[in-house]
């Protein structure tokens, strides 16, 4: 159980939050690349509590830059992209990728322009996805995880939309695999296959679950009582590997959430394909929930897949999960562990420390989060009796 005071101490992510400045040191996907096109070069995005303007200049830069413009406050959404950057619909103050300022239409204003800069923040294209960084500099690389630097595979974008609750809602799920063999049941069993008792689900199949900790997040370790072992990584903070998914959990808010997965396929030979860094697919999915735009009680959830009803379980906990009401069991010590984590990397930001998995070299190793022996290894999904929905992606799993 935690106090009020720690619930908004992990959960609050705006500027000048602890949890915000924290979360401020890591890389996040805020868009797909493709949905920049000449004929709509700019995106409202909302990240961190902020509103931005992501857009694309005529030189194909990617900029993202604050929402209202330095001048009179006008929304950058509207601008017009040029060669050097974007102007302000309203009266012309045009601003490179790096928030300076070029020019200050109808006057030149060489004081202001000398003085005053929009907020703007580091963009980069990869995979198929604009990634951001909100944090201070210098600027870190992005992890190099495997299942987004390797390549000897392909890659699938899959988009669940916005979560309607806070990013640690979805993350304390990801380290919780006990209910995966009970709010799953219908999809871990096996085709008809039913469990004896709907309360319980499979969760006597499993002999027991371990936690450990990484360089880079949590481990999860299942032991089935067939002998049949798996293990899938928390990528901290914001990322659950699982299977060829890699799930991504992009703060918009206190009470919303960015839902993007990148599936990826090894290829069988180990054969480098030529499109390993474009996405061979982008699949959005359909809301998880009729009427889309509602929330918890207002709305029903269609649970026609697993990632359905993941939404479900995080969404009807409320837009932050009331954890001072909440009574923890022996089964719930994933949460607690990566709960004190979020805690300890406040602290660390705090002391102008670099959080957990920030890797200043930007040579670094690729990370391997064992995607190998998860895909091909021998905990393959038939042995251990995952049944996948038809309508369900393929990058969407057991979590």
């Amino acid at each position: 159980m935690l106090t009020q005071a720690e619930n908004e101490l992990l959960t609050k992510v705006g500027p000048g939050t602890p949890c915000g400045e924290m979360l401020r040191r890591y890389w996040y996907p805020i868009a797909i690349a493709s949905e920049l096109t000449d004929e709509q070069p700019t995106k409202f995005v909302r990240i961190l509590g902020e509103d931005l303007v992501l857009f694309k200049d005529k030189s194909g830069r990617i900029g993202l830059l604050a929402d209202h413009c330095s001048h009179r406050g006008a929304s950058l959404l509207y601008g017009r992209v040029e060669e050097r950057g974007i102007a302000c619909a309203y009266h012309g103050w045009l601003y490179d990728c790096e928030g300076n300022i070029l020019e200050t239409p109808p006057e030149r204003n060489d004081a202001i322009m000398k003085s005053v800069k929009q907020t703007a923040y580091p963009a980069l294209v990869h995979v198929g996805l604009i990634f951001a960084y909100l944090g201070p500099k210098p600027v870190p690389p992005m992890q190099h995880l495997d299942t987004l630097f390797r390549p000897d595979g392909h890659r699938k974008i899959v988009t669940h939309g916005v979560l309607d609750c806070n990013w640690l809602q979805a993350m304390e799920n990801s380290v919780d695999p006990a209910h995966a063999h009970i709010l799953h049941q219908e999809y871990v069993g096996g085709k008809g296959k039913k469990p004896a008792s709907t309360t319980r689900g499979y969760i006597d199949e499993i002999e027991g679950f371990e936690f450990y900790l990484l360089d880079y997040g949590i481990m999860k370790k299942r032991t089935h009582k067939t002998g049949a072992v798996d293990e899938h990584p928390v990528v901290f903070p914001h990322i659950l590997r699982q299977g060829p998914s890699t799930q991504f959990r992009t703060p918009i808010d206190d009470e919303h959430t960015l839902h993007i997965h990148i599936n990826f396929t090894l290829t069988e030979d180990g054969s480098e394909p030529a499109d390993a860094w474009e996405p061979t697919e982008i699949q959005h999915m359909e809301p998880h929930k009729e009427p889309a735009d509602k929330m918890h009680p207002n709305t029903h959830f269609t649970q026609r897949n697993v990632i359905g009803q993941d939404h479900m379980a995080w969404e009807t906990q409320g837009p932050v999960a009331n954890r001072p009401a909440e009574h923890l069991s022996y089964s719930d010590r994933g949460v607690v562990m990566l709960r004190q984590m979020v805690k300890e990397q406040i602290e660390k930001v705090a002391r102008g420390e670099d959080p957990i998995g920030v890797n200043r070299d930007p040579d670094h190793p690729i990370i391997d989060t064992k995607v190998d022996e998860d895909i091909w290894g021998g905990r393959r999904v038939g042995e251990i009796g995952y049944k996948r929905d038809e309508t369900e992606p393929a990058s969407s799993g057991r979590s």
